[in-house]
């Protein structure tokens, strides 16, 4: 039971050995009451620190390859932490509420490199006025970007000051203000370098003789506008139109006839690359015009119902470098098989298709996949037409594809096995509200592709199926394991975090019916086979 006289002799020669040994040097690591006790020869309790000896240039870069929180607590380390911190944090994004304004001056000495300003308010509470905004524009003279959320209180005055202080603005996005034309155009006239512009429910601009808006010294500059739930949107035609170097227009829900205004644009702005238009009045006409900017790259029509082949087939046969096409045709049935036929024959560059409410047929998308070698990234969503034969058509033909997304389409289980040979690129698989797909398929693709990410949602009405004929949930809940009954709960329990109550239980209880219909299915499969 006792130890031996020659074990004991062994371990007191290897402790005296161990005495003489000098210990390694190791990264000393200290709190923020410590931090304050170091000396000037850059040692706390005889132990050296090299942290202290960093220049000032590289603990900037340290800090900002970090996230907001940690540079926060390294900020608490030290006074000399605290001050380096702030010199080099060049973006700040702020809660603009009223009371901001006596906090400024403090805040600002702080952060006196700050480029990139974000403020913010929520729609009950009082905003900051002119005088906060005037007050930051003095203090951030070097000021790149600035983002007005809900700022209800600023005028022209106050943005007209602003301007004229901020003279290196190059991005400028505001939504729900309530300064008008008068403020947009100080902008305009004195930030000559901007380059993007948003621009979304600026309540300032009235529907009844809006005054016009640009172009401005801005003109030269811009590449970006995006406008955004506007009654008078065309009192930015203006600028638009003078914006030579326009690269990327973005429309979305803004009011009016857009047909002759588009027109204009396209016959004065001949290098744009990008065009957004969604929920807006525009027919075949404006994408006539549009088909002038022979340099697009990237289209996206959504919900436009007055568009039609007529209109993407001019588009196609002129804008050859089409890379990204994004149709929502909203039922209406005026894009199909001839518009898409005529992108596949002139648009060889296409890479994106995203086709929601549109119907095509097997014949297009085999022109399609057929003529666009590059397509890596199709969506084809509410379509009535694509069936398991368009489905395996797309696993046959397209060789390039890595993303495919079917959602609420007539496609059934047969269909997607054909993606288990076909589309050797294929990386990933979304099938969502597709009444013919159970969650047998997923099973069976990942085991032909190992890499392949399958993501399945099943309707409710499949789920409905599966739990009938597995019995219910409360029939087989007592013959699963432990394991899987807490599993099941915790899944019933988790969907009472959405929605009301009564509908977060019922999608709550058909997840948990999928789960264990698929749970069984496995074990099923796993237990016959280990008795064979």
């Amino acid at each position: 039971m006792g130890q031996s006289t020659s074990t004991a002799a062994v371990r007191s020669r290897r402790e005296s050995d161990h005495s003489h040994r000098p210990k390694p040097k190791s990264t000393v690591f200290v709190s923020p009451m410590q931090a304050e006790e170091w000396n000037d020869s850059g040692f706390i309790d005889g132990a050296r620190d090299y942290i202290s000896e960093l220049p000032d240039e590289c603990l900037a870069c340290i800090f900002q390859s970090l996230g907001s929180g940690d540079r926060k607590r390294c900020s608490l380390v030290c006074r000399r932490w605290l001050r380096i911190e702030g010199q080099s944090r060049q973006r700040l994004s702020l809660n603009a509420l009223a009371d901001l304004l006596p906090l400024i001056p403090a805040l600002f000495s702080r952060f006196d490199s700050v480029t990139k300003l974000a403020l913010k308010c929520d729609r009950k509470s009082v905003s900051i006025s002119d005088d906060a905004l005037i007050s930051i524009s003095i203090r951030c003279g070097n000021l790149t970007r600035l983002k007005l959320r809900a700022c209800r209180e600023l005028t022209d005055a106050g943005m007209a000051v602003f301007a004229k202080n901020c003279k290196a603005l190059k991005k400028l996005s505001c939504g729900s203000c309530n300064f008008g034309a008068k403020g947009m155009n100080a902008v305009l006239d004195n930030c000559a370098s901007l380059e993007e512009l948003s621009v979304k429910r600026l309540r300032g601009i009235t529907t009844d003789g809006a005054e016009p808006i640009g172009p401005g010294l801005a003109a030269s500059s811009l590449k970006t506008i995006c406008l955004k739930e506007f009654y008078n949107g065309q009192c930015f035609g203006p600028l638009i139109i003078g914006s030579k170097s326009l690269r990327t227009l973005k429309l979305f829900r803004c009011s009016g006839d857009w047909d002759k205004l588009l027109q204009v644009i396209a016959d004065r702005v001949t290098g744009m690359v990008e065009i957004h238009l969604e929920k807006i009045q525009v027919s075949d006409v404006g994408l006539a015009a549009i088909s002038n900017c022979s340099n697009l790259e990237i289209l996206h029509l959504v919900k436009t119902p007055e568009c039609s082949n007529t209109g993407l087939v001019s588009v196609a046969e002129r804008c050859k470098l089409l890379r990204k096409l994004h149709i929502d045709g909203w039922k209406a049935n005026r894009i199909g098989d001839e518009g898409l036929i005529a992108v596949s024959k002139n648009c060889p560059n296409l890479q994106e298709l995203v086709l929601i409410g549109v119907n095509p047929t097997k014949f297009s998308l085999e022109m399609l996949a057929s003529n666009c070698l590059n397509l890596e990234r199709l969506a084809l969503c509410g379509s009535d037409t694509v069936g398991d034969m368009e489905i395996s058509c797309i696993a046959a033909k397209c060789v390039a594809l890595k993303k495919l997304c079917i959602k609420s389409c007539p496609v059934s289980d047969c269909g997607l096995e054909a993606l288990a040979g076909g589309c050797p690129n294929l990386v990933k698989v979304k099938v969502k509200k597709c009444r013919g797909v159970t969650c047998d398929v997923a099973d069976r693709l990942r085991a032909a592709r190992g890499s392949l990410a399958v993501n399945l949602d099943i309707c409710e009405h499949e789920l409905h199926d599966a739990s009938a004929s597995d019995g219910g949930v409360q029939d087989i809940a007592g013959e699963l394991p432990p394991a899987a009954n807490q599993m099941l709960e915790q899944n019933i329990q988790s969907s009472s975090t959405t929605r009301s109550r009564s509908f977060k239980a019922r999608l709550g209880l058909l997840s948990g019916r999928s789960l264990v219909a698929c749970s069984l299915r496995r074990w099923s499969s796993g237990s016959s086979s280990s008795r064979t």
